[in-house]
């Protein structure tokens, strides 16, 4: 949530190769400029040998404009062999939502906008339902009804795709829009196009979970929000959590629980993914908290 109050910041992220010395030099060229460090974090993949930060500048406090920061950088991570960006904190994301009939998701994510929890922009909603539409533009929000026709997916998902790049997204969210997103699509908001699924991820793969939870007779339900690829349900992991139940909960009492706990991942995976906390690593993620 950003207010007059909140301190403008800029957020460096990075990733690279492991090696001695990365944190001495980027905080030393962050002092080198009077950047005050209002947080820091930092994680090396054993495994893999690669290694993860996320700084918090204080933007009043720099000596240098935004550009400039990435100017002077550049020589540094290309040193260390960095992927990285810097992010103004006061420029917001704008997140284009995908739903389908269900509202509880969707509502919740207009909900926790509109008070102030999630900062970023929302331009517009998209559905092949038109259940929905009263709710979004309740809140202003233009609502846009596309049909996903079973023989004519690719001209359907074209009107989709269209719609977002005219809003220019930055972000994606499927908010229990119940269709296949087609690989194309995945692979052009890769790493920015958040599902939630639900269920605790790998079981349940694809349609019904709640069915399948039910006839295995699980005694833990869950959620996860993960990143989308062509893999069904199988993209990087942002989030998840679990409620428990019992014999006694019928398929129906599986999804009224199961809802609570998918509006509380999603919106925890997308916040943090729009203050940059998220950084993917193959089919894995760094989530720093």
């Amino acid at each position: 949530m950003m207010s007059e109050l909140t301190p403008r910041t800029y957020r460096l992220i990075i990733s690279c190769p492991d090696k001695v010395g990365i944190v001495a030099r980027v905080t030393q060229f962050i002092a080198e400029y009077d950047g005050s460090l209002m947080e820091a974090n930092n994680h090396t993949d054993m495994d893999s040998q690669w290694f993860f930060m996320r700084c918090v500048i204080s933007a009043e406090s720099l000596k240098c404009s935004l550009l400039e920061f990435e100017e002077y950088f550049s020589p540094v991570a290309d040193e260390y062999s960095m992927k990285w960006y810097i992010r103004d904190s006061m420029v917001k994301q704008k997140v284009v939502l995908l739903a389908s009939h269900a509202s509880h998701c969707l509502a919740d994510l207009l909900y926790r906008w509109h008070s102030g929890e999630l900062d970023c922009d929302i331009p517009c909603v998209i559905s092949n339902h038109e259940n929905l539409r009263s709710m979004v533009e309740w809140h202003g929000i233009p609502f846009h009804h596309v049909i996903v026709d079973k023989n004519n997916r690719d001209a359907s998902f074209q009107k989709v795709e269209d719609i977002i790049e005219r809003h220019e997204a930055d972000t994606v969210v499927l908010a229990r829009y119940m269709q296949i997103i087609p690989p194309s699509l995945c692979k052009k908001y890769e790493g920015r196009l958040i599902n939630i699924h639900h269920s605790f991820l790998p079981s349940f793969i694809g349609a019904n979970p709640y069915q399948k939870a039910f006839e295995r007779g699980v005694k833990l339900i869950g959620a996860t929000s993960h990143y989308v690829t062509p893999d069904l349900d199988e993209g990087p992991i942002i989030d998840q959590d679990v409620v428990r139940v019992n014999h006694r909960h019928n398929k129906d009492e599986l999804v009224r629980l199961g809802k609570d706990v998918e509006k509380s991942v999603l919106s925890r995976a997308l916040r943090n993914h729009l203050d940059d906390r998220v950084i993917v690593s193959g089919n894995k993620t760094v989530v720093f908290d």
